[in-house]
């Protein structure tokens, strides 16, 4: 039997992922938590098998709950649920210890599949998500500049382009200002981008953040 954990800040997202669970005789408990903080938090008591992690959450990035959860609780496995699974979204968040990653729009057969998956041990890979990553190694493909960036260094671009400022950044990922002017001074050359604006736009045009 598997003990689940949905971490997602949408009642109604977490209301829908319950009923669809909820059916699944191999799973014995659901549990659920709107923040990254408060997970971190709720495994301490309930230790879950599988973690269903969305992503575009308030506070903590889905990169740093991951590596969080999975520092403090190796056992975990965690799904990622995703808008989209554009590169480098899946290859990063694999990378940063996930077990599977699914978009959101997957079929219900599909994420139980990945639930049976995960829980016997391997990773699974939805089928949008594989396909961008298969088309991402095709020789002469010219990708997204965000694939030159780190799974951290992908996290400071977020919170930048969230509107964050470097003190808040630093704060909240427990490091230095210094290091997060570094590592955004480091995005902007990868990226070829002159500022904090000229990031936005890119990442609007490649579909990582939304526009408004």
């Amino acid at each position: 039997m598997v003990q689940i954990l949905i971490i997602d800040d949408q009642a109604l997202d977490r209301t829908g992922l319950r009923y669809i669970l909820d059916k699944y005789k191999h799973i014995s408990r659901v549990l659920e938590v709107s923040t990254g903080e408060a997970a971190l938090s709720y495994n301490k008591r309930f230790q879950p098998d599988i973690i269903l992690l969305s992503i575009n959450l308030p506070g903590l990035t889905g990169f740093e709950i991951t590596r969080k959860l999975k520092r403090n609780y190796p056992r975990a496995k965690i799904i990622i649920l995703a808008v989209h699974a554009k590169p480098p979204y899946p290859e990063r968040l694999l990378d940063a210890g996930a077990s599977g990653y699914l978009t959101r729009d997957c079929e219900a057969e599909e994420l139980l599949l990945a639930i049976k998956t995960v829980a016997g041990g391997q990773r699974y890979i939805g089928s949008e998500a594989a396909k961008q990553l298969a088309l991402s190694m095709l020789p002469g493909r010219s990708g997204s500049p965000f694939e030159h960036l780190s799974a951290r260094e992908m996290e400071v671009m977020l919170k930048l382009t969230d509107g964050n400022r470097i003190p808040d950044i630093a704060s909240l990922l427990c490091l230095s200002p210094k290091t997060v002017s570094t590592y955004k001074y480091r995005i902007l050359g990868k990226l070829g981008a002159r500022s904090e604006v000229d990031m936005m736009r890119m990442a609007m045009r490649y579909g990582l953040v939304e526009a408004g």
